[in-house]
């Protein structure tokens, strides 16, 4: 069974380094150093590491370490919420001795020696609680803290949108529910997770006056290097503006293109729609209703909109 396995390798290894993928998201981080506390609290002789790029506006969940690549010799890999592997953050990840997977995303990318995919979950933060009350029942106990509870239950929020989407299921409430009994400021996390600036604001506001639906129910968001430099935000930040048009009365799925550098990053939402086959064909991939992708021209646009427009026209039809 794949949680006993993990449980066992986690004790045979004195060194573990933990990824996740890269633009982590709550879930990403929560995963990732929930369950480095866990181990952290069970085995404090252990070394746990915590590696990938830092995510400023995250920063209050966790921050990473930096290793030489002689910390990888030996170790176990644990990679955390993260579906494929061009997509993991820090690429060392094939240097240690042993891999261990846990993702929650439909399966895009088999690898590691241990792989437990659970798309059922939803997040890998609460696969990594499920691991913990596995351990418990198994006599193989891992430590809880509120630390613990509070990293676990950011990623639990984040990627159920506070518990609105379907992914929310009763597993995930009575675990939730679990969490809450540790002592952690929830006000404090809520308000690092969901604290707008004035900027992200002023944007939010250009979105809901210039969005257009098509006939599809499709609505598309156009962010230019131009016009983020007018509001003074970086294409990491658009990341809160995700869901800005999910309340919105005729709107199927949408999609926000922000223009970076070197590529065009893509968010895709849905509200029925299965969305994660089109990004998959532009370099992503996800969730049937939250996905992403990466295109490299404004003329690639054209046919991310045309493939989901023939997605939305499908589910109406």
């Amino acid at each position: 069974m794949c949680k006993e396995s993990i449980i066992k390798t986690i004790q045979e290894f004195n060194t573990i380094i933990i990824h996740r993928h890269v633009r982590p998201d709550p879930d990403a981080l929560g995963s990732q150093s929930g369950l480095a506390e866990l181990i952290r609290n069970t085995y404090p002789d252990k070394t746990v590491h915590l590696v990938g790029e830092a995510e400023e506006s995250l920063s209050f969940l966790s921050t990473m370490d930096t290793i030489e690549d002689d910390v990888f010799q030996d170790a176990l890999i644990i990679v955390c919420d993260t579906a494929n592997q061009a997509r993991i953050s820090d690429q060392r990840y094939n240097q240690g001795s042993k891999l261990i997977k846990i993702d929650h995303h439909p399966e895009v990318d088999a690898y590691g020696d241990i792989q437990w995919v659970d798309t059922t979950a939803s997040s890998a933060s609460e696969m990594v609680y499920e691991l913990y009350a596995y351990s418990k029942e198994a006599g193989l106990p891992l430590t809880m803290s509120e630390e613990a509870a509070r990293l676990l239950y950011a990623g639990i929020v984040g990627d159920t949108g506070r518990f609105l989407f379907p992914s929310s299921t009763k597993r995930t409430l009575q675990i939730a529910a679990e969490l809450v009994a540790y002592d952690f400021d929830r006000s404090s996390l809520y308000d690092g997770m969901y604290r707008t600036s004035h900027k992200i604001a002023k944007l939010k506001g250009y979105i809901l006056q210039n969005f257009t639906v098509s006939d599809s129910g499709l609505s598309t968001v156009q962010l230019t290097k131009e016009l983020l430099e007018r509001y003074d935000i970086t294409a990491t930040e658009t990341s809160a503006l995700v869901g800005v048009l999910g309340d919105i009365e005729g709107i199927l799925a949408w999609v926000i293109f922000v223009e970076e550098e070197e590529q065009i990053r893509v968010r895709l939402r849905s509200k029925g729609p299965v969305i994660n086959e089109v990004a998959a064909k532009y370099n992503g991939g996800g969730h049937p209703m939250a996905s992403g992708a990466t295109i490299y021209s404004w003329d690639e646009m054209e046919n991310v909109i045309s493939d989901l427009k023939d997605v939305c026209q499908a589910y109406t039809s």
